[in-house]
């Protein structure tokens, strides 16, 4: 009898239901800065439950099993009462196309939603009642400036998950999207006690042997391309299993070359995906990303593309980039004729 009570007990706690007012969430594929916003929005609304919408990331995920998930008390989406929500936070994200199943909740009810985002703006964004936007490189950025400007306080465990955030999404504050915000943010959380050797940890990860070939398969499919007065690499490599950190290799990659502007595609299983990043203005990789249904940053997106080929993505890729590539200006294009001349 005490085996069955005890098994009972355990079935009890594998289906216990969040009956929280407050959640808050994020984009599917969530990467640190996603983790990191969520840990300091909770700082702000001590009350919610954190729950991710969908699937994360696979470094986040490899993070969460084995480093500080001690720290986390995460529901998970099946387990939250969704007629109880009366008000949902979302963090680094503000598309109501990629927050999954939560997007039921703005259209069946009227729900108190605060938005915290560094995205630009998109035809799909939801808008919130309290809306923080700002244009820095990491959302967690945003959340560290609101929480010391309310002096609440935080451990240097947090300090170390919200900085690892900003090291992320700023590429180690080496991404043009860097701004003297993420910055002073990052001070602040050093100064707060934020354990830099497990975040060097983290961000610097070694290569295994299949993604040295799939970084090598990147580099022989690279072409480049000049279009509208700007150079364009694309690459694609084609793999039957899922491999994770395809972003981070698609970085490594532009490092390696020094490129200016690159879009990678890679065929997995039954799906495409598209990582994208640039260095020049005139190259908004977000709007690109956003016409396949993904999003980002103008200088780093992603999209994950389903019932599509390889095929077809790239060819509608190369059509979005006439479209959208901004032209450089030329001498030609400010002149006018006849040329006007004086003597001397």
């Amino acid at each position: 009898m005490a085996q069955k009570s005890a098994h009972d007990a355990t079935e009890k706690e594998a289906v216990v239901t969040h009956h929280n007012e407050e959640v808050i969430t994020t984009h599917v594929n969530a990467d640190f800065d996603s983790l990191s916003s969520m840990v300091a929005a909770k700082k702000l609304y001590p009350d919610a439950v954190i729950v991710f919408p969908g699937s994360q990331e696979k470094s986040l995920r490899n993070f969460l099993l084995h480093s500080m998930s001690y720290l986390f008390d995460f529901a998970r989406i099946k387990q939250i009462d969704m007629n109880a929500v009366k008000r949902l936070i979302l963090v680094d994200t503000r598309q109501k196309s990629r927050i999954g199943k939560f997007s039921e909740l703005l259209d069946n009810r009227k729900i108190d939603v605060h938005i915290f985002d560094h995205h630009s703006n998109s035809d799909d964004d939801i808008h919130g009642d309290v809306e923080y936007i700002k244009d820095v490189g990491s959302t967690t950025t945003i959340l560290t400036e609101i929480i010391r400007e309310r002096g609440v306080q935080i451990t240097p465990d947090d300090a170390t998950i919200m900085l690892l955030g900003i090291h992320e999404d700023t590429g180690s504050f080496t991404f043009s999207s860097t701004t003297p915000e993420d910055h002073l943010a990052a001070s602040w959380l050093s100064m707060n006690g934020a354990k830099h050797n497990i975040i060097s940890d983290m961000i610097t990860r070694e290569l295994t042997a299949e993604q040295v070939w799939l970084l090598n398969d990147l580099t022989q499919s690279a072409t480049t391309q000049v279009i509208n007065g700007i150079e364009i690499v694309t690459a694609r490599v084609v793999r039957e299993e899922y491999m994770g950190d395809f972003a981070m290799l698609v970085h490594k990659f532009m490092e390696m070359e020094n490129l200016k502007v690159v879009f990678a595609m890679a065929q997995m299983e039954d799906k495409v995906y598209l990582v994208a990043r640039s260095r020049v203005n005139d190259v908004n990789v977000a709007e690109i990303a956003l016409a396949f249904g993904g999003g980002g940053h103008p200088y780093a997106a992603s999209a994950t593309i389903r019932k599509k080929t390889l095929e077809q993505v790239e060819r509608s890729l190369q059509t979005l980039l006439r479209k959208r590539i901004n032209p450089q200006k030329k001498a030609r294009d400010m002149m006018s004729s006849p040329v006007i001349k004086i003597v001397p």
